[in-house]
């Protein structure tokens, strides 16, 4: 008899980590859903017996090291890690306090980081271990009123990089970044919220071109991917060899990337009309 094959997922509480938790659940794996609100999620989601709901607090490296060892205690191994958790930040460099850009480096950066540290020996115990990061197409294409939030997503995208240089010749774990465009979740509506909670679109030098580019972003994103296509790419990767290092997740996603190639940083007109940029959280 085949062993169960075993995922654990961060930021599984909604959107893309919880959709790609009941798919890959539904299929007949062992997920490890982590939230920071276990009785909550479990109570509204956890009806598929092998959907596991486990506290993973990305910026406590304790509680990653607890799951973990729940883990290895109930299976001695994991197959795939999937680090998921973040979170989108709206404010441009000379807006955001030094509380603000700590706090999306400690999740977005830091929390994968910590994540791998806690998960890799796990991985290191699978026939074939599978590392995989949701970055952004932010992580490859800087945006404007975004460049914190694309920075950290930029230093994801360096770490997994590197990391695969040498994870599968040594350990045999694959590494692949997860690369969406917009997505039709409540995270850019909790990214925008967090703007309003903070004195909406400040009053300042920036006010008129972040309007602009706000506009630009509700027209151009009026019908973003859903978190349930994202999971079905994830199930798709897993049946791919080889694994891909960077997988986009739709065509708007792939289409976008190009820009990268001909952009023309000189000023925000070139980059709401010549590159089409817009909000790709």
């Amino acid at each position: 008899m085949s062993k169960s094959k075993v995922i654990a997922i961060t930021g599984a509480s909604s959107g893309i980590g919880l959709a790609t938790a009941q798919k890959f659940a539904k299929l007949g794996w062992t997920v490890y859903a982590g939230t920071r609100h276990v009785d909550r999620d479990r109570e509204q989601h956890g009806h598929l017996a092998n959907l596991h709901f486990i506290e993973m607090e990305v910026t406590s490296p304790e509680s990653l090291e607890k799951a973990f060892a729940e883990i290895d205690r109930n299976h001695g191994y994991l197959d795939v890690l999937f680090c998921n958790a973040g979170f989108g930040f709206l404010r441009a460099l000379g807006q955001a306090t030094m509380e603000d850009i700590h706090r999306v480096y400690d999740t977005n950066v830091y929390g994968v980081m910590h994540t791998i540290r806690a998960g890799l020996p796990l991985l290191r115990k699978s026939d074939a271990g599978h590392l995989v990061a949701t970055t952004s197409v932010g992580g490859l294409v800087g945006q404007p009123f975004n460049e914190i939030y694309c920075s950290a997503k930029f230093a994801v995208e360096g770490l997994l990089e590197s990391l695969a240089t040498y994870y599968k010749p040594t350990f045999n774990i694959d590494v692949t970044l997860l690369e969406p465009g917009a997505i039709a979740t409540n995270f850019n509506q909790t990214v925008l919220g967090h703007v309003q909670e903070t004195g909406g679109i400040l009053e300042d030098e920036y006010k008129p071109i972040i309007t602009q580019y706000l506009d630009a972003f509700s027209k151009r994103n009026s019908v973003p991917q859903t978190s349930e296509s994202v999971a079905e790419v994830m199930v798709k990767l897993m049946d791919m060899e080889p694994k891909p290092l960077r997988i986009r997740t739709s065509e708007a996603a792939e289409a976008f990337v190009k820009y990268k190639v001909s952009q023309d940083p000189t000023g925000l007109d070139g980059m709401l009309n010549t590159r089409k940029l817009h909000l790709n959280l």
